[in-house]
């Protein structure tokens, strides 16, 4: 078996690398229109409606009762709501499980519970 980060440490792909913003998803729209990119880890989600109750980004879906973002690429208008969001997500014992980056320096903005700016993502 591989080595795998535990919670307090940087996301890694199962290697020695840390696991980049810009390494998951599609490429997106230009970055000069959307400059930041919302990792969901769907996976983790247990369906509090946190997200959804501060940002209109956020929607609870009926059939599987959990969170689902209407836009993963936003531009600075709907920036400060899916901060919130992040922010409000109590899964992960707090972490959250919504992350908002910076396309443009590739750094995590909110929730960062590391404080330096890596993907909190638990993968």
């Amino acid at each position: 078996m591989s080595d795998e980060a535990d919670g307090d440490e940087a996301a890694t792909d199962g290697g020695d690398e840390v696991l980049r913003a810009s390494d998951i998803g599609g490429e997106g729209p230009p970055i000069e229109e959307k400059p930041y990119k919302i990792v969901f880890e769907a996976n983790k989600c247990f369906g509090a409606g946190k997200c959804a109750e501060v940002a209109d980004n956020w929607v609870m879906d009926v059939v599987s009762g959990m969170a689902k973002p209407e836009a993963y690429y936003i531009g600075e208008e709907d920036l400060e709501e899916n901060v919130r969001a992040a922010e409000a997500c109590p899964a992960k014992k707090d972490a959250g499980v919504i992350h908002v980056v910076d396309r443009r320096t590739d750094e995590e903005i909110a929730p960062d519970p590391h404080g330096d700016g890596t993907l909190s993502v638990d993968w």
